[in-house]
């Protein structure tokens, strides 16, 4: 029988993780911090992706779900030990395929008028967890560049991605049952 790989390896025992290259660091690093809430968001995608309701999105959102494996990539490669190799980086076009599918549905929807509240079909209320997530990644990306190199198509690409989220909540609510939830300031 071939040797298989252990799921454990009893290395994070006592709070720290290796990065690509070697070199460890502390659980609560921002850096993991960073790729932990990646593989966070990319899980509540797997979730949404089984909605029937993301009908038309499921191609994008697997893009997505792919991209954030490269991010991850990215964030865990230690670039003072070991070069970054090219499928950890990202593209000026993955964050335009974002963009463009943006434009699509927001084409079909109406002007905001007011603060959308959270919620409306299980697929959109998946989407603003997702959304909020991503931001909590991107919050975690930005600290990470506060202290060193981060690419910026990657703090594009989780910008828009948040963008993304917020456009496609705004229109399964729209298209599903032709109204969004208002923030009511009166309440």
């Amino acid at each position: 029988m071939a040797d298989k790989s252990k799921i454990y390896t009893r290395t994070g025992d006592k709070g720290q993780t290796a990065l690509v290259g070697g070199t460890r660091i502390n659980k609560w690093d921002t850096r993991l911090e960073a790729y932990g809430t990646i593989d966070e968001l990319n899980s509540f995608l797997g979730w949404l992706l089984q909605m029937p309701e993301v009908e038309g999105e499921v191609e994008l959102l697997r893009f997505v779900q792919n991209k954030l494996f490269v991010i991850g990539s990215y964030l865990a490669t230690d670039v003072s030990f070991v070069e970054l190799r090219d499928a950890s980086k990202l593209k000026v076009d993955d964050v335009l395929r974002i963009e463009q599918r943006i434009d699509e549905l927001d084409a079909q929807l109406p002007k905001i008028t007011n603060f959308i509240l959270p919620g409306g079909t299980q697929a959109a209320s998946v989407a603003h967890i997702c959304r909020t997530i991503c931001r909590r990644a991107e919050r975690r990306i930005c600290e990470l560049a506060s202290q060193g190199f981060v690419d910026s198509n990657l703090l594009c690409f989780m910008n828009r991605l948040s963008d993304y989220l917020f456009v496609f909540a705004r229109f399964n609510n729209y298209k599903t049952s032709g109204n969004e939830i208002y923030w009511d300031k009166n309440c």
